[in-house]
């Protein structure tokens, strides 16, 4: 006898082939890979070069680090910037609460001495100069602390000669805080001592700054500083995490 014919299982029912596993694994990593990629490029490379780079203004790179004195000590650290026009950097200042200094003279120095054995405030005194690209501060602006002379913030500000491309120059700024009146310790004269930590007077400069609404952008630049401790002219300590805040001022006024 024949044996019986078996039936073709119905199509439906036959099993499928499987796919290579390990083809599968490649295309995922593949993917991943370069997900993994744009992300890096896209949130981490182009911002890092836009800020270091694209986005800086040219004086930046060019800007001694560190001031100097009258007499070529090693001054106060360049710790801020801002970029605008002369009026943009007088108009964001004074809507911050700071006051631009008096020019030095015998008016000032007299007035500033008398302020001080009264203990009264004088919140226009002016600053002691710094010279930065051969010259002394082109702008200082201070905030007074209480009624007492002999404490306050204050800040120098040196115009660049380089412009960003709207045309409008760095203002590079030292900011610092005056804890005390004393002698130097490097010349014996009467100068206010600063204090040591910097980094706290730049930051309370832009907390002012940002509370005012005028400010357009701000960068924080790591790395500005390679040196990131020493001594002022007047023998003060000072140290910083190497950081520069640069803030650009809403335009209103032609550079």
């Amino acid at each position: 006898m024949s044996e019986p014919t078996r039936e073709a299982a119905p199509a439906n029912d036959r099993p499928l082939p499987s796919k290579p596993a390990g083809g599968l694994k490649r295309a995922a990593l593949v993917f991943v890979a370069i997900v993994g990629a744009y992300l890096a490029v896209a949130y981490v490379v182009l911002p890092t070069f836009w800020v270091r780079y694209a986005h800086r203004h040219p004086a930046i790179d060019e800007t001694p680090g560190i001031t100097i004195t009258g007499d070529d000590h090693p001054g106060d650290p360049i710790n801020v910037a801002l970029i605008g026009s002369e009026a943009d950097v007088r108009q964001i200042m004074k809507a911050a609460g700071w006051y631009p200094a008096d020019p030095l003279g015998l008016r000032s120095d007299v007035k500033i001495a008398a302020d001080t054995v009264l203990e009264r405030p004088y919140d226009t005194a002016p600053v002691s100069n710094l010279f930065l690209w051969g010259r002394k501060e082109d702008l200082a602006f201070e905030q007074p602390v209480g009624d007492d002379p002999r404490q306050r913030h204050h800040v120098r500000f040196w115009k660049s000669a380089k412009l960003d491309a709207t045309g409008r120059p760095a203002w590079m700024g030292s900011a610092t805080y005056d804890k005390h009146v004393g002698l130097s310790h490097t010349t014996g004269q009467i100068t206010h001592h600063i204090a040591a930590d910097v980094d706290a007077e730049r930051d309370h400069l832009f907390e002012n700054l940002k509370q005012t609404g005028e400010l357009a952008d701000v960068q924080t630049i790591d790395g500005f500083h390679n040196v990131r401790e020493g001594r002022n002219g007047g023998g003060d300590p000072w140290h910083t995490d190497g950081r520069l805040f640069a803030g650009t001022v809403e335009m209103r006024t032609s550079p």
